[in-house]
């Protein structure tokens, strides 16, 4: 297994953020779906990384700055081939190793609050997250659970 930043042009890259989305569209209004279209992950306060298999892609995540201080866990997915293997768990651990490294006290993320997000709420608590209140720009709403971590 091998993670690398990027790369955003890629097919498997693109049709897995296609499927991302319009999973969180399947679940949640579109005023509350707050995945990253692919010109917001290009952005200079986000980087981007994809977990491979040889050839196969396997997971994405990505690491917004939010402040020097704080970062936001945005765009977790894995491929549907490789459900319940650890990659979710092998991306979350890389985000928070990168997130200490550059030197954040605070890692937040937003999520789901329906049932089908219960697996991710688990693995973030796993990893220490607790609930929080809305960060950032986002507001308090029936469809949205609110994480934090300090590193």
């Amino acid at each position: 297994m091998q993670i690398r930043v990027g790369p955003l042009d890629n097919p498997q890259v693109l049709a897995l953020l296609s499927e991302h989305h319009q999973d969180m569209l399947s679940h949640s209004p579109i005023e509350s779906v707050h995945a990253l279209d692919i010109s917001a992950l290009k952005a200079a306060d986000v980087t981007f990384w994809s977990l491979w298999c040889a050839d196969q892609l396997m997971g994405i995540g990505a690491l917004k700055q939010l402040n020097k201080h704080h970062g936001e866990i945005k765009s977790m997915r894995t491929s549907a081939q490789f459900l319940r293997q650890g990659v979710a768990h092998k991306i979350l651990a890389h985000l928070i190793a990168e997130a200490r490294v550059r030197g954040y006290q605070r890692l937040s993320l937003e999520t789901g609050s329906m049932d089908a997000f219960k697996p991710a709420q688990k693995l973030y608590q796993q990893f220490g997250f607790q609930a929080c209140s809305p960060f950032g720009d986002y507001k308090l709403e029936p469809y949205s659970s609110f994480l934090d971590l300090a590193l």
